[in-house]
């Protein structure tokens, strides 16, 4: 009976034994879990491949309206980093401590250590900075930051760390590289702008003294011939001087026309504001409901149009309208300011696209200059005609793949019977 007792009792504390060991498992479980999920969280903050997917815009700390100023700040800023490490305020000890009851090279052993972990943090945060893009600025500084919390707990023990005032400065060089560097380009697109422009109107003032000068010379031409055909009319008769009569009225006409043209390219040279507002799309390389409002100074719109649709797009801008302004820039900026909400490209204000419709374009051109023609549809023949052709080519492709296969016997046909 005391076996039986015994047994029954072992039995239980087995079970005990087992519940209790079940219960230590389910909770290890519970914090590997945890750990693991935590661990997660953190490498998702550092993976700089998943932030690019979804990473957010990044507001700038600093507006200096140049890149010398930024430049300047910065310089500032390690300057002053360079003070705090030199005055032993980067990284510091809470405490003196001795070694082998000596305070001298307790002193030492932790001035090496301060040395290891500024070391370590700079280098890390060098290595961020040097990396730092308009994608990435989030990862970068959340992996200053991890490497300062990481840093400080390896020398938690001996009760030492890098200063918030160093890391807050690390983190003011990461935004001050980065807007820096966006400024610098920046100011390089404002550049290659400003050659575009002034190529514009270097070609702009060649045409028109081209056009001066070869109104000119047909301005002689037409004087010189009219005066000879009067001399030889005066003298002619009969028919003849009727004849030669007819020819000076449309001399005389010709040269009105090469005169009026020479007026007119002179005070086109004299205007340096006129010019022609255009208004393009191009629908098979933009999409729908996508028009460029620009301004050209040359004799020829639509030559600097042909420009625009060269090789870098794979179709033909389409016109809706071109007009004349004797102020086109100011035409041009009203245009730009009324749609300014509407721009395709948010951060560079030189690209001159906007998401709007031609109605919108024509109440307003409408509204500042009055009645003008404007085209609302577009062409876009090339356009279509590529789609009218993979739409032909799909068609085909499916009723060639419906097609049952044929079978072709190889019995010789019987010739026909007579």
């Amino acid at each position: 009976m005391a076996e039986i007792a015994a047994e029954q009792e072992k039995a239980k504390i087995d079970m005990e034994r087992a519940r209790i060991g079940q219960t230590q498992a389910e909770a290890e479980l519970l914090r590997l879990r945890q750990f693991v999920e935590t661990s997660r969280e953190e490498m998702k903050l550092l993976d700089e491949e998943a932030n690019l997917r979804s990473f957010g815009f990044y507001k700038p700390q600093y507006s200096f309206d140049s890149s010398s100023k930024y430049q300047l700040a910065l310089d500032r800023i390690r300057d002053e980093q360079k003070s705090m490490i030199s005055g032993k305020t980067a990284a510091t000890c809470s405490i003196e401590w001795t070694v082998n009851g000596s305070r001298t090279e307790g002193r030492k052993q932790i001035n090496q250590s301060l040395k290891l972990i500024l070391r370590a943090f700079n280098g890390e945060c060098d290595a961020a900075i040097a990396k730092v893009k308009y994608n990435n600025v989030a990862v970068m500084e959340a992996r200053i930051r991890k490497s300062w919390e990481t840093v400080n707990k390896l020398v938690q023990v001996q009760q030492c760390a890098i200063s918030v005032t160093y890391l807050n400065l690390k983190l003011q060089e990461l935004f001050m590289v980065h807007e820096y560097q966006e400024k610098l380009q920046a100011e390089k697109e404002e550049q290659r702008q400003i050659r575009e422009q002034m190529r514009e109107e270097e070609i702009a003032r060649r045409e028109l003294e081209r056009a001066i000068q070869e109104a000119e010379r047909d301005e002689a031409r037409y004087a010189e011939a009219l005066r000879k055909a009067r001399a030889e009319a005066d003298k002619a008769v009969g028919e003849k001087q009727e004849r030669l009569y007819r020819q000076l009225e449309e001399m005389q006409t010709k040269l009105a026309e090469a005169q009026a043209k020479r007026e007119r390219a002179v005070s086109q040279a004299q205007l340096t504001r006129s010019g022609h507002v255009y208004i393009i799309s191009n629908i098979g390389s933009f999409g729908e409901d996508i028009y460029k409002i620009g301004m050209t100074r040359r004799l020829d719109p639509l030559d600097r149009i042909r420009e625009l649709g060269d090789a870098s797009v794979p179709f033909q801008f389409d016109v809706h309208a071109i007009i004349w302004s004797e102020d086109a820039p100011f035409l041009e900026t009203a245009l730009h300011q009324k749609f300014n909400h509407r721009r395709v490209n948010q951060i560079n204000q030189r690209k001159e696209f906007f998401h709007v419709s031609i109605e919108e374009i024509a109440q307003e051109v409408h509204r500042s200059r009055g009645q003008i023609e404007i085209t609302r549809v577009a062409e876009a023949a090339e356009y279509r005609k590529t789609l009218a052709k993979q739409k032909e080519a799909n068609r085909l492709h499916i009723l060639n793949s419906s097609l049952p296969n044929l079978v072709v016997s190889s019995t010789p046909v019987p010739p026909l019977s007579l």
